[in-house]
């Protein structure tokens, strides 16, 4: 088989994994690397995750990018910018992203959706957002988990993620608001669980034929009892330490599907909270009941390290998949369940 040609479309956190999962990955071949850094533009792009050289270096040149006519741009940047994913799409290049804009088209902004959709019948590509939450957890779960059943009464999914490991005082402090006084919470921040995980739900109700009235999204907060020093920073008592989200759909008056997201930094809490390790619980009632446990079985000091994985990977595994999908903006329902095609490692060689 013909290897896919892919660009890798910048290197943060999640994209510096992808590239190295690209690299190494027997059926796609590093054909670009776009990047935001102007340090960064000139390098290979092994040195930029860690791997063995590869002749691909780093540009800045969108340009160079559309010249190259990949089967696939992996687009990983902090910021989605529609006219990118346009242009992308136009000159032939299907797109795969771990941005959450595409999980679900008729939640998109009517005009945005259009665009994205005339762009993909010119180059006859495709894009298809997924990640590992939202997408692996939000979205293929609950839909392999309601395939043994005939009647669901609801499906509720818990994440839990202890962050008092992480090293990121931009993401933890800037974005995420932790070490912020409660009043400087808002609605923006219930906002943002809505249009987050909310797509996915209404998504999988519909793929279930059970679409939903409408998206509820509440939020809670606990503080740090005494001053608290994490890894990203140090939280003064009494500012916010956890903050748990939740987004509720509902079908015929009453909860169908919801997905409750509990980030924390301490476990010692005002008020205190019942919490769990890192990784999701999801519990189904029908006439079908499951209760699912799938623990992240990583030490918190690697965390860190290895957690971009999940995120990544999801991505990368999907190409072939979205390179062979209809025009169009594609999402979990429409694609076959996706299966990594995996490389055996030295350890395993050896162990032979």
């Amino acid at each position: 088989m013909t290897p896919y040609r892919v660009v890798q479309w910048a290197t943060g956190t999640i994209g510096a994994r992808s590239l190295r999962a690209v690299i190494e990955h027997p059926d796609l071949c590093l054909t670009g690397l776009y990047v935001h850094s102007p340090g960064k533009v000139g390098r290979d792009a092994g040195e930029l995750c860690g791997a063995e050289a590869t002749g691909v270096t780093a540009t800045h040149d969108m340009e160079r990018v559309l010249a190259l006519g990949a089967d696939c741009v992996l687009y990983m940047p902090l910021v989605c910018d529609v006219d990118e994913v346009c242009r992308l799409l136009e000159s032939g290049a299907n797109v795969v992203t771990t941005r959450g804009e595409f999980h679900h088209p008729e939640s998109m902004d009517p005009v945005v959706r259009e665009r994205v959709e005339n762009a993909c019948g010119r180059g006859g590509t495709s894009i298809h957002s997924t990640g590992s939450s939202p997408g692996f957890i939000t979205e293929a779960v609950p839909l392999v988990l309601t395939s043994i059943a005939r009647r669901l009464d609801s499906l509720a999914i818990d994440e839990y993620a202890d962050l008092s490991r992480r090293p990121s005082p931009e993401l933890l402090f800037g974005v995420m608001g932790f070490g912020a006084t409660p009043a400087a919470f808002d609605e923006a921040r219930l906002s943002h669980a809505r249009t987050s995980f909310g797509p996915s739900l209404r998504l999988v109700a519909e793929a279930l034929s059970l679409h939903l009235d409408f998206l509820e999204a509440t939020g809670e907060l606990a503080t740090a009892r005494r001053r608290t020093r994490i890894a990203a920073g140090e939280l003064a008592a009494g500012t916010v330490a956890a903050q748990r989200l939740t987004v509720t759909g509902l079908h015929a008056g009453r909860p169908l599907l919801s997905f409750r997201a509990t980030w924390f930094c301490t476990t010692d809490l005002e008020p205190a909270w019942d919490l769990h390790d890192t990784g999701w619980h999801i519990s189904v009632e029908g006439d079908a009941p499951l209760d699912v446990t799938l623990r992240l079985p990583v030490p918190l000091e690697r965390m860190a390290e290895i957690s971009p994985s999940y995120t990544a990977n999801r991505a990368v595994n999907a190409v072939p998949l979205v390179c062979a999908a209809a025009p169009g903006i594609r999402t979990t329902p429409d694609l076959p369940q996706i299966t990594a095609t995996l490389r055996r490692t030295t350890a395993h060689l050896a162990a032979d």
